[in-house]
C-alpha cells in the first residue's frame, strides 16, 4: 500500500500518542496541512482493508495491577494449534497466540501464549484451565524476569534531511 506524503505525515502522528485534546483529529489535520476529514477518512480505509485491526486506547497493565506475565510454549502439532488455536485466542486473560514451528531438535515447544494476571498463580490458573479444556498438554513457563524495551513499532519515521 503506498501512501501519499500528507498521508503519511498523519500516520507518523497516529502511530503514536493522538493529541490530548477535545479534538485530536482536526489537531492532526492542522498539524498535516489536512483536513479532519481527510484524517478519519485514512483511518477508516485503513481499518477496511484490515491494516489497522483496532484504534482504542494502550493502557499501561503494570500500572493497573497487572503485573505478572508468562510466555507459555506447547508441544502441539500444526493440527491441534489449529483446533486450540481460536478456544486459547479468545480468553481474555492470553494476548497472542502464536504457532511457530521449530528448527531444533531439542525444543519441540510450538504453540506459544502470552498469559496476563495479577501474581504467578493467576497465569498458572490459565494454563491449568488450558490443559483441562483442550488436547494441549505439554508445555512449558517462560516468565519475564525484566522488561528491557515496550515500544509500539515505528512503521514512519521522520523524514531525514
Amino acid at each position: 500500500m503506498e501512501f501519499t506524503e500528507k498521508e503519511q505525515a498523519i500516520l507518523r502522528i497516529v502511530q503514536k500518542n493522538l493529541p490530548d485534546t477535545l479534538t485530536p483529529y482536526a489537531d492532526i489535520a492542522a498539524a498535516t496541512g489536512t483536513t479532519e476529514e481527510e484524517v478519519l477518512a485514512l483511518i477508516q480505509r485503513l481499518k477496511d482493508c484490515g491494516a489497522i485491526r483496532r484504534f482504542g486506547a494502550s493502557i499501561k497493565h503494570q500500572r493497573t495491577g497487572w503485573s505478572h506475565n508468562a510466555m507459555v510454549a506447547w508441544v502441539a502439532s500444526e493440527e491441534l494449534a489449529e483446533a486450540v488455536g481460536p478456544k486459547a485466542a479468545e480468553h481474555s486473560r492470553i494476548s497472542h497466540c502464536y504457532f511457530r514451528p521449530s528448527n531444533y531438535p531439542d525444543w519441540n515447544y510450538t504453540f506459544f501464549t502470552m498469559i496476563h494476571g495479577k501474581s504467578e498463580q493467576d497465569c498458572l490458573d490459565v494454563v491449568e484451565e488450558l490443559r483441562r479444556t483442550t488436547d494441549l498438554d505439554e508445555y512449558a513457563v517462560l516468565e519475564s524476569l525484566k522488561e528491557l524495551k515496550k515500544t509500539s513499532m515505528t512503521y514512519f519515521p521522520e523524514p531525514t534531511e
